[in-house]
């Protein structure tokens, strides 16, 4: 029975948190799959920092001091490597799915950790293992969070997107280092016991969620704000190039002007390229709003033959003719990842 009790005060509490972020989410942004995967890259990451921790421990330095110098990077930084490819490859929009999908790396890093402790350390002190699970499985969570959030948040800004070449390519690694060191920071601080572990236990339980709840506030907030901007937009470009007006607006006119730059069969190309984008990205904002109503929108085949035909025409326009269109098509990270989003099944 104490066993049973272990376990569950030890694992439940930090998958509990996760599935709240998840009913919290109204615009379900984030897919199941999704989320098994960052829960699978967090066991990933905590196997592999158990190896380097026994192999560190034996080698260079004691197991107290491992814990509160060496830990907290060798663990913050493999957990946030699932975390940057998913903002490197726009596979995250807003801070809500950042949250969500942090969260989710950190609960399956403590998922292990914990396993590995209960089956190593048998003490029958309950208050060990609530200490555990609602202490240092939720700061796994909490910290690989707040490092998504903060990444996020900078990449939503546009850090370093009017740099180019070395500087451009070095600001897109730097963007990360404040969530990391926010996250090491948090990490460092609890392994050193400055407060009493219960003392330390009971600020995360109050602080973690009044944080995760504003966080969601803005970032809805912020995403019905793009919702309704951005559909407008979107759907007033698009009239303008189906009724034939486009070249009585400023996007019409700066495509006139690359006739001078380009072949007339590329322009051409690339006005094709801009309307099937708008009508993913109107498609993609619409199927925002109906997951927020409560509707389920399944891609259908017209969306991924216009995904298929919207690589096609990137790659005739070549890296120069993106380039010159980039004025007038979107490519905020935000904007890069509605495609995503409508192109998810």
């Amino acid at each position: 029975m104490i066993e049973l009790i272990k376990i569950a005060v030890s694992l439940i509490p930090v998958f509990a948190f996760l599935a709240v972020l998840v009913v919290l989410d109204s615009f379900k942004l984030v897919k199941p799959r999704s989320i098994l995967a960052a829960i699978l890259a967090g066991c990933g990451a905590a196997v592999v920092c158990l190896v380097v921790a026994r192999g560190m421990i034996d080698v260079m330095t004691t197991a107290e001091a491992y814990s509160r110098y060496l830990a907290p990077v060798v663990e913050e930084v493999l957990k946030a490597v699932f975390v940057i490819l998913l903002i490197a490859r726009k596979r995250v929009g807003f801070m809500v799915d950042a949250a969500i999908l942090g969260f989710a790396v950190g609960a399956g890093f403590a998922f292990v950790e914990n396993i590995y402790y209960l089956r190593s350390v048998d003490d029958p002190n309950l208050a060990l293992w609530i200490v555990r699970g609602l202490g240092t499985a939720v700061m796994h969570g909490g910290t690989t969070a707040a490092f998504a959030v903060l990444s996020q948040g900078l990449v939503e800004r546009g850090a370093g997107a009017r740099m180019c070449g070395f500087a451009r390519r070095l600001s897109q690694v730097a963007v990360f280092l404040p969530g990391l060191a926010v996250a090491i920071g948090i990490h460092a601080f609890f392994n050193h016991f400055f407060l009493p572990p219960v003392v330390n236990t009971l600020g995360q339980i109050v602080l973690l969620p009044a944080v995760l709840a504003l966080i969601f506030n803005r970032s809805e907030r912020a995403l019905r704000n793009w919702l309704e901007v951005g559909l407008d937009t979107d759907v007033r470009i698009l009239e303008d190039i189906t009724t034939g007006t486009i070249s009585q607006t400023r996007p019409g006119r700066y495509l006139e002007s690359l006739r001078t730059r380009f072949p007339g069969e590329v322009v051409a190309d690339m006005l094709c390229l801009l309307r099937i984008h708008l009508e993913l990205a109107a498609r993609a904002k619409g199927v925002l709003l109906m997951r927020e109503a409560g509707f389920t929108v399944p891609v259908d085949a017209d969306t991924t033959e216009r995904l298929t035909e919207l690589k096609f025409l990137e790659k005739s326009i070549g890296a120069t003719g993106r380039l010159a269109l980039a004025p007038i098509l979107h490519s905020s990270s935000r904007d890069l990842w509605q495609l995503y989003v409508v192109g998810k099944k």
